[in-house]
């Protein structure tokens, strides 16, 4: 484990999905039952290590977390854990006018998911304050497409599920 992660919404999901405890019937990527309990193996290795989750000063991380997850999910859990546990390190992450994550000029045509702006916002923000904050991601393929942008940034991407997700972002391509 790195020190500190953001940690993308469909991991939270997926590992949800798979919970041992309290399995979740929602719809999460991937769809195959042992891809998402490896899944939830690293969110629950995370939630027991020392390493640190990154969130946003205006809770709109989290906003996106609760809008896809409940309380008593194993995702939102985590993120409960961290905070009460004071393993949460916050970020300020300027928003524009549509609440999207503001990013430098030259990302702006490369990341096409609004919705991730935040995640990459708040990496940049948690890498010049912190150090190393990889993205940790697993059932979104989106994440391989902006890889190379992302790094020239000084950020790193942490793929849960890494031969599946670069095989399903190749067969994106292929398209």
């Amino acid at each position: 484990m790195k020190p500190r992660y953001v940690v993308d919404t469909n991991v939270l999901i997926a590992a949800s999905a798979a919970d041992p405890q309290q399995p979740k019937d929602i719809d999460a990527t991937p769809a195959d039952p042992g891809l998402r309990l490896q899944v939830w193996a690293w969110l629950d290795r995370f939630r027991s290590s020392e390493a640190r989750m990154v969130l946003d000063t205006d809770n709109k991380i989290y906003e996106e977390y609760t809008n896809k997850l409940g309380f008593n999910d194993f995702g939102i859990q985590v993120v409960m854990h961290k905070w009460s546990t004071a393993a949460t390190d916050d970020v300020t992450v300027q928003y524009d006018a549509d609440g999207h994550g503001v990013l430098p000029s030259s990302l702006v045509p490369v990341v096409h998911d609004l919705a991730d702006r935040k995640m990459i916002a708040a990496a940049l923000e948690a890498v010049s304050t912190y150090g190393v904050a990889p993205i940790a991601f697993a059932g979104d393929t989106d994440w391989h497409e902006w890889e190379d942008h992302l790094v020239r940034h000084g950020l790193a991407l942490e793929p849960i599920i890494e031969p599946w997700s670069r095989a399903k972002f190749a067969q994106k391509k292929l398209r």
